[in-house]
């Protein structure tokens, strides 16, 4: 078991790790993946978007936004959060997801940072309206927050609802963070005490697909899509099955689809439960932002942060 400073440096790093390789993948069956790679298991490049190797996503780029708020701020600040969002989007980033979008729009054009993702939400049918865009990038607030349990249910919520306002994204990125926090603290199953924790309030049917995991799971029916409870799902059953952080993530990203969110909601899990010294050394040398990443990993977890939303 890693320690709780390797622990949280291995969750962002093992999320940008896994975005990185399923970036070029993105979007693409698994026999599509399997057909050109056989098993991908090295970051390349060119690919969907059509960057170099080692390039991150929205999903490591709006984690750092938070990470670099909270470091900054010192406690956590929807408002500043929501700012870094809109001057990364004006900066033209070559993905980003529809809600996310629709979402930083509301935002810019005088919607508060409180009001927005509902104002979104609320023009959302269902089945287009809980993608896992607040999950992405939830991370950073566990690390902040391991020890304050009630502060993480807060500042998790409130911070997905800025731009995925459906009560199954708020307490998706809620639980995800718990589960994090457990593997920091070093508790000994993170992943259920995180279920304990919120089955009173999160939606019954987050909470009651995701009891399934890992046991009563049939593999072959996980999901590769962009939705939050599928991509939970899929994520903890890849990182709580796998005997390696490199392990989990390979098998995440070869499922095809929303690869790059697959592969960054289970590289902070893995990063999470195995540590950052688990992390292939050929992945970290390719990363993009690697230097970045770790400082900010460190100051979270040193940083005197405070919750005054």
């Amino acid at each position: 078991m890693p320690d709780s400073a390797d622990a949280a440096v291995g969750t962002l790093l093992g999320l940008a790790c896994g975005d990185a390789l399923g970036r070029p993948v993105e979007f693409r069956s698994p026999e599509a993946i399997a057909d050109q790679y056989g098993t991908l298991t090295e970051m390349v490049g060119h690919g969907t978007h059509r960057q170099p190797a080692g390039t991150v996503t929205d999903d490591t780029d709006m984690a750092l936004c938070i990470a670099r708020s909270l470091v900054e701020q010192a406690t956590f600040d929807g408002q500043d959060i929501a700012d870094r969002f809109q001057t990364w989007y004006e900066n033209g980033p070559f993905d980003i997801g529809l809600m996310t979008a629709d979402a930083i729009r509301e935002y810019r054009e005088g919607t508060s940072w409180r009001d927005a993702g509902r104002e979104v939400w609320h023009q959302r049918a269902e089945g287009s309206n809980a993608g896992n865009g607040s999950i992405m990038r939830c991370a950073p607030h566990a690390v902040a927050f391991a020890d304050e349990p009630t502060v993480l249910t807060q500042v998790s919520t409130q911070s997905a609802a800025i731009t995925h306002y459906d009560p199954r994204c708020q307490y998706g990125s809620a639980l995800l963070n718990h589960t994090f926090a457990g593997y920091l603290r070093g508790d000994d199953d993170p992943f259920t005490d995180a279920i304990a924790r919120l089955e009173d309030k999160a939606p019954d049917e987050l909470i009651e697909t995701l009891r399934l995991v890992p046991d009563f799971v049939d593999e072959s029916r996980l999901e590769n899509s962009g939705y939050v409870i599928h991509t939970l799902q899929t994520s903890l059953y890849d990182t709580l099955t796998a005997d390696s952080a490199e392990a989990a993530i390979v098998t995440s990203v070869n499922r095809g689809g929303d690869t790059d969110t697959l592969g960054a909601v289970t590289g902070a899990l893995a990063g999470a439960r195995f540590g950052a010294t688990a992390l292939p050394d050929r992945w970290l040398d390719q990363l993009e932002s690697r230097d970045d990443i770790e400082y900010l990993a460190q100051a979270l977890t040193t940083a005197d942060i405070t919750a005054t939303e």
